[in-house]
């Protein structure tokens, strides 16, 4: 059962990751992209990472997604149709997917896998601990880093939206 449930969340992710660099309407791509961000969730629920998941689910599918619809809304027209690609990047574009793939299954069934045995069961508030640690290992300054990259990503957002009606 789970391996039909594995290939059903591999095929609602790779056909919305198709449509969203191939959809010409921005709005659309990044609703597809929402598809693929929920998909790869599903495949963490599977292996039993739901904390992962949960961040997967609220961070990228909650937050990057609504970040990237506003900014759409604001700098664009909500059915902007994007340009037409030429023949010659569809191309270049089809060969080095290709290429790509092929390294990935080569890489794959090549590599002498051997199965792991994980008997250490990590809490959720170990993680928190971990993660807004200040000794050696822990991560609060990279993550009060991010957050101020973040206020000044949306303050340039604003500055961009906003445009013309500041040079007035």
């Amino acid at each position: 059962m789970e391996r039909i449930i594995f290939y059903i969340l591999a095929f609602i992710m790779i056909f919305f990751a198709i449509k969203a660099v191939s959809s010409r309407k921005m709005l659309r791509s990044v609703i597809y992209l929402l598809f693929v961000l929920i998909g790869i969730s599903g495949i963490y629920f599977m292996v039993d990472y739901s904390f992962l998941a949960a961040v997967q689910l609220a961070v990228y599918a909650g937050g990057v997604i609504v970040l990237i619809i506003f900014s759409v809304m604001l700098v664009h027209h909500i059915e902007l149709k994007l340009d037409a690609t030429s023949l010659k990047q569809r191309i270049i574009a089809a060969t080095l997917s290709v290429v790509g793939i092929l390294l990935t299954l080569y890489a794959i069934f090549t590599y002498q896998f051997s199965p792991a045995e994980n008997s250490i069961i990590i809490e959720v508030e170990d993680i928190g601990r971990g993660l807004l640690s200040v000794d050696d290992g822990g991560y609060i300054l990279p993550f009060e880093v991010i957050s101020v990259i973040l206020v000044a990503v949306m303050i340039g957002a604003i500055v961009i939206a906003k445009g013309k009606k500041l040079e007035q």
